[in-house]
């Protein structure tokens, strides 16, 4: 598997301002946000993006990426007005760094549709 930005993350071989870890998941804010609130939320584990998770047994890493996202909106203060989620896929759908992540936007209003 391809070594990726995010895994240096990981492993604090390059900075980020993290907000949120534990032992499956981190999360830190985006170097180029596209709202008050972007924080990009990660699997420790490498998985390169949705497509490997179809199939799998995924579903506990899933619902620990999901917990994380609703405990760093509380802690952010943008859980009562509300947030959007985003998982990019593939080239077309917008993904840059082929490790599963996903975009907690939030902190304004946000338009529909997005681009």
């Amino acid at each position: 598997m391809a070594e990726t930005i995010f895994s240096k993350i990981i492993r604090k071989e390059i900075p980020a301002e993290i907000v949120f870890e534990n032992e499956t998941v981190l999360a830190f804010k985006d170097i180029k946000p596209q709202a008050p609130v972007h924080v990009l939320i990660i699997p420790k584990d490498v998985i390169p993006s949705t497509r490997e998770i179809i199939g799998s047994n995924h579903s506990k890493l899933l619902g620990d990426l999901f917990d994380a996202t609703n405990k760093i909106a509380n802690d952010l203060g943008i859980s009562k007005d509300g947030f959007r989620l985003v998982i990019n896929c593939g080239d077309n759908g917008g993904q840059e760094v082929y490790h599963l992540h996903m975009h907690l936007l939030g902190g304004r209003k946000l338009n529909w549709p997005p681009g």
